[in-house]
């Protein structure tokens, strides 16, 4: 994790990704919004823990009378659903006008991953920055890989002798053969 883990927070317009995504479009596709919504938050976990941000994933209310409500999926992970009648697009707005104009001295930065290019274009006239939800994807991964490559190099490789992978004990009785004590 980042030293500065409190600094950037990472909003991201849900329904946009899924709809960019290929795998999380295949998921909504086959089996449903809901499992596509639940692989995003899954991989948006990872992603968050890796690189240290705060994330908060935006859903559109989708048509349902539901009042607006945020599920906490871990310290540095929400999900926001918007109430009915409210866009994804407004609630990052409202978020990035409170920014500038309200102050969020925690967050040196805000981050928005969308594939709109009007609320790209909005949310930059605010200040924010903005990520397609592609280079997201691509950060993702980007991230994952260099998790396993650390996680192979801390593996203790025991090194390309076949005496250096021996037990203790059998490198003992080579020693002794060795020497001819046996």
């Amino acid at each position: 994790m980042s030293p500065k883990s409190d600094q950037v927070l990472l909003l991201v317009d849900g329904y946009n990704v899924i709809g960019t995504w290929s795998s999380l479009k295949k998921t909504r596709d086959i089996d449903g919004l809901s499992l596509a919504r639940g692989e995003l938050v899954e991989v948006l976990i990872n992603y968050t823990a890796i690189v240290g941000y705060k994330t908060e994933i935006v859903f559109d209310a989708h048509h349902q009378k539901t009042p607006a409500h945020s599920e906490s999926h871990t310290r540095d992970l929400s999900v926001y659903y918007t109430a009915f009648a409210q866009t994804a697009d407004t609630y990052i707005e409202k978020v990035c006008a409170r920014r500038q104009y309200q102050g969020y001295p925690q967050y040196s930065r805000l981050i928005v991953a969308t594939s709109d290019r009007a609320q790209q274009l909005t949310v930059l006239g605010y200040g924010a920055e903005s990520m397609s939800a592609q280079r997201l994807a691509g950060e993702v991964d980007v991230a994952t890989t260099r998790l396993k490559r650390k996680k192979r190099s801390k593996k203790k490789s025991p090194g390309r002798f076949l005496f250096n992978s021996l037990t203790p004990e059998a490198k003992e009785r080579l020693q002794q053969l060795r020497h001819g004590s046996f």
